[in-house]
């Protein structure tokens, strides 16, 4: 068994040794302030590297501040309605400093990316063969952050993106032209592939196994474990774009082939086997401890529960009510959801006297252990129910709709148990029965829905209500890509966008200074033009 410590020593040492910059939206001297040292370029190891590919998106993947307060709390949270909101003016226009953010820690993650591929091109061949594994699983996360990236924006950067350093600090040649987002998604669901299969032929000796389990910060050098993490990526991917004309042939061909063959194309199958990073000491840089103002800083709204999702939840009686929300300090133990439809004034005065159920404090905001939620099993699960539904087997779309369900309802109790906050109380924890009622109840009950339409409204329901606030980047592509739950909103007549967008846009200083590339997604780059897997 590897220590915590023994990660932590390499991220601590790494965090002062490369970060560098996206490779636009800088001036000149930004450029020159920022470019990385070239003797530490030098003295970098592919080990080392490959930790600061993991590092530099953590904040992203882990709870954190910037993430949670800056840019889910005025994006994508209030428009998947995981939380409820104050309407104001303007609301659905991505601010600039959410998609600066969101922009700025993917290009610097794609440019640590660049700078592990450039020490892995000048090693030897058997320096490569030797750390073949992580050549491969840097570049599973890098897709893993590249799709979330072309869900919201479309087209971006990306193939020739990041190169600064490999360029030789030569900013005029390093300005990326945009790709296209099917473009991109067909090149990693193809790379995926190639991975997958490569994985299965590979083996570490004792000596580059210690140190890929001391560099690597998702997996701890777990390799079975990256086998699921690439085939449940692709699978995430597949159903992403499967209803999309040009994707659908292969979507279905592709999971039939991972599903049939789980000895070859391993999936996450159990909550012991989600692919997250957990927080074991939070004393170290790897913690939660940004959950808390990031959703409830005093004066803020980020934590307040949505009308639609305690509806649902008090509508079949679920036993993750009571684990994922607390009712409001004057509501007498009622459960009530913030109404998005009212104005702005009502709902502050609901908020303010205390009637607004608000996420759970022990279980979200104040559990300094909450992990980091890359793919649960959950998740899983409920591809594999559309997947099997559409492909016309109810029974295996039953099965997998309601392990999931129950996988969801253990995922967040072993949360709270795991959880250092006692602030909220402790929840009973489900039982039997209940779960039994549950599944039998008039909205989640599958033998209760008619229709394969219907069907695939219950799978996106619990899809939803599992994603939540944890994994909101999901959460908003998949409420779009289904068209569930059918959400209602205020109309912003103040605001030429009165209704949530569909995508983001790209951010001011890239087109400023990358004007030239961006003239060829210009016309496309606006909040109502639909990301190609976008078809309902």
């Amino acid at each position: 068994m590897y220590l915590k410590s023994d990660i932590m020593k390499n991220l601590i040492y790494f965090t002062f040794v490369i970060f560098s910059i996206a490779l636009w939206g800088c001036q000149e001297d930004q450029f020159a302030d920022n470019y990385p040292d070239p003797s530490k370029i030098a003295n970098t190891t592919i080990e080392r590297q490959y930790t600061g590919v993991q590092v530099a998106g953590i904040d992203y993947v882990v709870p954190a501040y910037w993430n949670y307060f800056v840019v889910l709390r005025i994006t994508l949270n209030p428009w998947t309605q995981s939380i409820g909101w104050i309407n104001t003016p303007n609301q659905y226009i991505p601010g600039s400093a959410a998609s600066d953010a969101v922009w700025s820690n993917y290009y610097g993650i794609l440019a640590q990316y660049r700078e592990f591929q450039k020490v892995w091109s000048s090693s030897t061949p058997q320096q490569q063969n030797d750390r073949k594994i992580f050549n491969l699983t840097a570049a599973a996360y890098l897709y893993y952050e590249t799709q979330r990236m072309v869900d919201l924006f479309g087209s971006i950067p990306f193939f020739n993106a990041g190169m600064l350093s490999t360029n030789g600090g030569d900013y005029n040649v390093s300005f990326a032209e945009y790709d296209g987002a099917e473009e991109i998604y067909t090149y990693m669901l193809d790379e995926l592939k190639t991975i997958a299969t490569e994985l299965n032929n590979i083996s570490l000796n004792p000596g580059f196994q210690a140190s890929f389990n001391a560099q690597d910060i998702i997996n701890h050098g777990d390799v079975q474990a990256w086998k699921r993490f690439v085939n449940s990526l692709r699978l995430r991917m597949l159903n992403r774009v499967s209803l999309s004309p040009a994707f659908s042939s292969r979507a279905s061909a592709e999971i039939a082939e991972i599903l049939s063959n789980p000895s070859q194309f391993p999936i996450v199958t159990s909550n012991d086997e989600g692919i997250q990073i957990d927080v074991y000491d939070v004393s170290t840089p790897i913690n939660s401890s940004g959950f808390q103002q990031g959703i409830n800083s005093a004066g803020w709204d980020g934590d307040d529960a949505s009308k639609i999702m305690i509806d649902f939840l008090n509508a079949s009686s679920d036993p993750r009510l009571r684990v994922m929300f607390e009712p409001g300090t004057a509501a007498n133990g009622v459960y009530v959801g913030l109404d998005p439809l009212l104005a702005g004034n009502t709902q502050q005065a609901l908020v303010n006297d205390g009637e607004i159920a608000y996420y759970n404090r022990s279980t979200f905001s104040e559990n300094q252990f909450f992990p980091g939620v890359l793919i649960s099993a959950s998740e899983v699960n409920f591809i594999k129910a559309e997947y099997y539904l559409r492909s016309g087997n109810d029974a295996q779309a039953k099965a997998a709709y309601e392990e999931g369900i129950r996988q969801s309802i253990d995922f967040y109790y072993t949360i709270r148990e795991n959880s250092n906050s006692s602030v909220s109380g402790s929840p009973a924890l489900p039982t039997e029965q209940e779960i039994t009622n549950l599944l039998a109840s008039a909205p989640v009950n599958w033998n209760g829905a008619t229709s394969q339409g219907e069907k695939i409204r219950l799978i996106g329901m619990q899809k939803w209500l599992h994603f939540n606030i944890v994994q909101p980047y999901q959460n908003w592509a998949e409420v779009r890509r289904l068209n569930v739950p059918q959400l209602s909103f205020w109309v912003d007549n103040s605001s030429t966008q009165t209704q949530p967008p569909v995508r983001w846009r790209i951010p001011g200083e890239e087109l400023t200074y990358n004007e030239a590339n961006y003239d060829a997604v210009r016309s496309n780059d606006n909040l109502t033009t639909k990301i190609f897997w976008d078809v309902d």
